[in-house]
């Protein structure tokens, strides 16, 4: 923790600013970009939302208290703008999220930045059909592999209640998957 305040301390101070952020982008511009590419699946969309995180994360960085890891509190920046971004295209196009995941999820085929299969498609598909909380929790979980314990830090959802959201989306998946 005494690392991370003084990693904090350098990202505030005019003097050390630019190259503790080239660490900070270094060290998380590859996760947060796979963590947003879980939600928006589209790799333009993605770059758009990492550039906007980053913008943010800049911007308040000086209001960061540290109540959380550092990761913790990027990671929710980047779930909030991405889903904030999701719901501004819909509402732009005058139509549903669930309409522009799936209109993601068919160009997820033709994605040259994807390098899936047919059985990840169909586990995308899968994800989809879930609600959205239950999405972040499965793919947080599952892709990322993160821990219960960041998952909550980052959604502000106890422990117990991400167990079972994670439960319910894994049942739900296996059911989409064995039908059909």
């Amino acid at each position: 923790m005494q690392e991370e305040e003084e990693f904090i301390k350098q990202l505030l101070d005019s003097k050390t600013q630019n190259v503790a952020f080239q660490k900070l982008l270094s060290t998380y511009q590859k996760p947060l970009y796979n963590h947003i590419r879980n939600i928006v699946l589209n790799h333009d969309d993605t770059d758009d939302v990492l550039q906007n995180t980053f913008v943010k994360i800049f911007q308040n960085l000086k209001n960061f208290k540290g109540e959380s890891k550092l990761f913790s509190w990027m990671y929710r920046i980047a779930t909030n703008e991405a889903i904030s971004f999701l719901n501004q295209k819909a509402k732009k196009s005058g139509i549903s999220s669930q309409i522009i995941q799936d209109k993601a999820l068919d160009n997820l085929k033709a994605d040259v930045y994807f390098d899936g299969n047919e059985i990840q498609i169909k586990l995308q598909q899968a994800i989809a059909t879930l609600p959205e909380k239950q999405q972040l929790v499965f793919k947080m979980k599952y892709f990322e592999e993160l821990k219960y314990e960041e998952i909550s830090e980052i959604l502000g959802t106890s422990v117990g209640a991400l167990k079972a959201s994670y439960h319910h989306a894994v049942k739900k998946i296996e059911s989409f998957l064995t039908t059909d």
